[in-house]
């Protein structure tokens, strides 16, 4: 019988254990850490051996698989002991990939992948088909396949999980963009992320199809790299391409297989610029699955986006309060403030990750942002950034303050945006907890007439 190894017993790894079980492997999952109690109790229940607290190196090196959870580094001492030994070191994606039968659309990029995948799974699901939702979203692959398989899986695909892939092959993959992020984990190369990203393509052929931005310039460079071998189709916001989807900013319009789509972006649910890059990703794969414009229509028309994703909290005195909590790097901020032309008040800040502002100045000068409000223990390179360009900046590390703040200074018809375009540790546990804190603090507030 053939022993894997499972390095960590998060999500992804407790699902690879379970299916491991089933497959008749023998299984040991082995964390660093502490397992939580409920995943100790599911590996009790299903006869699977597991240790905490440590590795024990004799054992995992006597294995014939390793599996390992995306955030250990391929540079883990452990990790390199078993590529020298000359041991296969996957991740789940990969090891859940040869037991199911379904048709995968896989989605990677740096920004807007969450959305794409919800997206696209929600248009599948929306028109009756038998669908799956996995990978960064949601149950992990591998533990839904040991309840059962489905015709079609939308998977959301890390760079750290593509490093894990050897036969992966998606019958469509989608690159929503490349934008520097991560870069402690590729040497501080930006190719080398270029590469990560480009792998997901690697195994596709002229029968599968790839979907990819084509104004974004590092797709554009990571194409010269590692040219694309399957049937290439574009979005576009400036020019029609032959294949794929183009937006002129009115409507959505997509060419696929020989069939013609058009969607108004007033049917769409979700708004902004990135939005509808999302969407022709969605929708030109969507098409590709077999759907009509028909149903293209109905499924933008009642989709919902995932929590701290550009989601709108409320509206109280005639202003919006928009959870852009995800927005963890000045990319996805960008995208954020250029989805509004009312002006706003702009709540930003917190562990910075070597972030370059310059970008974000044209869409905050004049009187679009009328305030920033720096949340964060160190708000200096944020507020030198932007000093004498906003013309009022404050600073808090209460995120209450700073709601409290954006209810004072903004006026009915304006907007008070969290994007914070800096990562979350400084303050919060994640994104999701500064998220949900915003949200609880919009929700405590009360209208002004009535004050």
């Amino acid at each position: 019988m053939n022993q894997i190894a499972i390095l960590g017993a998060g999500e992804s790894g407790l699902g690879a254990a379970m299916l491991a079980k089933r497959e008749g492997y023998g299984v040991l999952v082995s964390d660093l850490g502490t397992i939580s109690e409920q995943r100790k109790k599911a590996l009790l229940e299903a006869g699977i051996d597991f240790e905490e607290g440590g590795h024990s190196e004799a054992k995992i090196l006597s294995c014939d698989l390793v599996i390992k959870s995306p955030g250990i580094p391929d540079q883990a001492p452990l990790v390199k002991a078993a590529v020298e030994k000359g041991i296969p070191v996957i991740d789940e994606l990969e090891f859940a990939f040869g037991y199911s039968q379904g048709k995968v659309i896989a989605i990677t990029g740096t920004n807007g992948k969450t959305t794409t995948t919800l997206l696209t799974y929600h248009l599948l699901k929306e028109a009756g088909y038998d669908v799956g939702l996995a990978g960064n979203v949601g149950q992990s692959w591998a533990g839904q396949l040991v309840e059962g398989d489905h015709a079609w899986w939308v998977i959301e695909v890390s760079s750290f999980q593509i490093d894990g892939f050897r036969a992966f092959k998606p019958e469509i993959a989608i690159l929503t963009n490349i934008t520097p992020d991560h870069l402690d984990r590729y040497g501080y190369k930006i190719e080398n992320y270029i590469f990560s990203k480009m792998a997901l393509f690697k195994n596709m052929g002229a029968g599968e199809k790839a979907i990819v931005y084509r104004e974004d310039a590092l797709t554009q460079q990571g194409m010269g790299l590692k040219p694309i071998s399957a049937d290439l189709h574009a979005i576009s916001l400036v020019a029609k391409p032959a294949k794929g989807g183009f937006s002129d900013g009115a409507g959505l319009e997509f060419s696929v297989g020989g069939k013609e789509a058009s969607v108004p972006v007033s049917a769409l649910s979700i708004q902004g610029k990135h939005n509808i890059l999302n969407a022709l990703c969605a929708g030109t794969a969507a098409l590709m699955a077999g759907l009509d414009e028909a149903q293209l229509m109905a499924g933008f028309g009642t989709f919902k986006n995932a929590p701290h994703r550009m989601e709108l909290i409320r509206e109280l005195d005639g202003v919006r309060y928009v959870n852009d909590s995800k927005g963890t790097n000045v990319e996805s901020t960008y995208y954020a403030l250029g989805s509004y032309t009312e002006p706003m008040v702009w709540i930003a800040g917190g562990v910075d990750k070597g972030n370059d502002y310059s970008v974000l100045k044209p869409l905050v000068d004049g009187d679009k942002v009328k305030v920033l409000i720096c949340l964060g223990k160190d708000n200096e390179k944020l507020k030198e950034a932007f000093s004498g360009i906003i013309s009022q900046i404050k600073e808090t590390q209460d995120i209450r303050q700073a709601v409290a703040w954006g209810q004072e200074l903004a006026e009915s018809g304006e907007v008070v945006l969290l994007s914070p375009a800096c990562a979350s540790f400084d303050l919060f546990k994640n994104y999701e907890d500064r998220g949900e804190q915003f949200r609880s603090a919009v929700l405590e507030l009360v209208e002004k007439e009535n004050a």
